[in-house]
């Protein structure tokens, strides 16, 4: 058996496959029409296969246990209302374990071998930008869900469509936040060394500028890193009064442990997208407990917003998993319900009718927000801001959903 035979698994719901649909999951709870028999229908119909590429394990797999399970619950969804054209839909997942050279094997092998004509992935902005180039080459269209990096999309494939927000939205929005509430004078930025870091810290440099907010410290550190100490030192010796971190959950936990150790006390503790804005980041096993207690991270869902389908997401999700969707579970959903619209609409597998059915495609009204993929393949999709208050979550920005306002951030002394 092939490594890629390996670490790909796949699913459809209502019918059989050949490898086994509860090796797909292995999340705990499984939809339980995964295991039943076929309809006569869905056995006179084969499915439409597309492909997905994912971290189910390594440093990247909380996300890609939200995205598996934000597409089991789309899935079902679309498959319970006649698949699409009358056949019903099937995902072949493919585990790139967060490593670039895996996702583009998985890529590989899932055009040349397996054959879909569309592929949605993957989560983290170093895979993502590996993947844009070999999908060009094959032109397969790629539906980007999660990853955030600018260069993504900088690579102006025809190819290849966003349906997050990016580094320079996600900045801007971070900018606008703060003139709303005080207007910061100095930033500090702390980065992860890669892709989606770099990008972060690129497109917060440009939108500080324009937002008169001078960065008096800029921090770049590798993922996984013994100690963050020294570097937190260096930022506190500069006073910002944000620290804007762009991390992912492990590095995010230790980052603001050891910002309490060294006494760093900015007005705000400010982050990108990605581990601050998980569910595990408030909790006391996975994240940074009570140290997360004032952190302010955007994110790119919340069940709170007035979109159809957004609160009865929330609701499905809750009651199959015991727990609240992140942001990524709603964009995995999001991606394959505006994946089989565009098949729909192409009534075609063909990856150029695929291609060209994503262009035009405008869903006005989803759980996600309205899906447009403008001239550069970008969904234009707007930003919520969260703080951690009483160890949750809570949305305090843009105003006309914000639970509550915004708390200032006490010096840890007083905590």
């Amino acid at each position: 058996m092939s490594s890629g035979t390996k670490d790909k698994k796949s699913f459809v719901t209502g019918l059989p496959n050949r490898r086994s649909v509860v090796a797909f999951l292995a999340l705990g709870a499984i939809i339980p029409a995964f295991g039943c028999a076929p309809s006569k229908a869905e056995t006179a119909h084969p499915s439409a296969r597309i492909g997905v590429i994912a971290a189910t394990t390594g440093m990247m797999a909380a996300f890609g246990q939200a995205h598996q399970r934000g597409y089991a619950i789309a899935l079902e969804e679309i498959n319970a209302e006649g698949g699409v054209f009358g056949r019903p839909l099937a995902l072949d997942f493919y585990d790139d374990q967060g490593k670039p050279d895996i996702a583009i094997q998985g890529a590989s092998k899932l055009v040349d071998q397996d054959h879909v004509p569309v592929v949605i992935g993957s989560g983290g902005s170093e895979t993502a930008l590996a993947l844009v180039p070999v999908m060009t080459s094959k032109q397969v269209p790629l539906v980007v869900s999660t990853a955030t990096a600018d260069n993504i999309l900088e690579q102006k494939s025809p190819w290849v469509f966003r349906l997050c927000a990016g580094s320079s939205n996600l900045a801007a929005a971070l900018i606008d936040f703060l003139k709303n509430h005080g207007a910061p004078k100095t930033m500090a930025v702390v980065y992860e060394n890669t892709n989606f870091g770099q990008s972060y810290a690129v497109a917060m440099r440009k939108a500080a500028a324009v937002g008169g907010i001078a960065i008096v410290d800029e921090e770049a550190y590798n993922a996984s890193a013994m100690s963050y100490s020294p570097m937190l030192q260096r930022v506190k010796e500069k006073k910002p009064e944000i620290v804007v971190f762009a991390s992912y959950l492990l590095d995010g936990a230790a980052l603001m442990h050891q910002s309490r150790q060294v006494g760093l006390n900015p007005r705000f503790f400010t982050a990108a997208p990605g581990g601050f804005a998980t569910p595990e980041f408030p909790t006391e096993d996975k994240g940074a407990g009570k140290d997360a207690e004032y952190t302010i991270a955007s994110s790119q869902w919340v069940p709170q917003g007035k979109w159809p389908g957004s609160r009865e997401f929330d609701e499905k999700f809750f009651a199959r998993y015991g727990a609240h969707p992140a942001y990524q579970a709603m964009q995995a959903y999001g991606a394959l319900k505006v994946v089989a619209a565009a098949i729909k609409q192409a009534k075609s597998l063909d990856p150029a009718a695929i291609r060209d059915a994503l262009k035009n495609v405008r869903i006005e009204s989803s759980a996600y927000g309205p899906i447009h993929f403008a001239d550069n393949g970008q969904n234009e999709h707007p930003v919520f801001f969260t703080q951690v208050q009483k160890g949750k979550h809570t949305v305090v920005w843009p105003k006309d959903v914000a639970a509550a306002p915004v708390l200032e951030t006490l010096p840890w002394s007083a905590r």
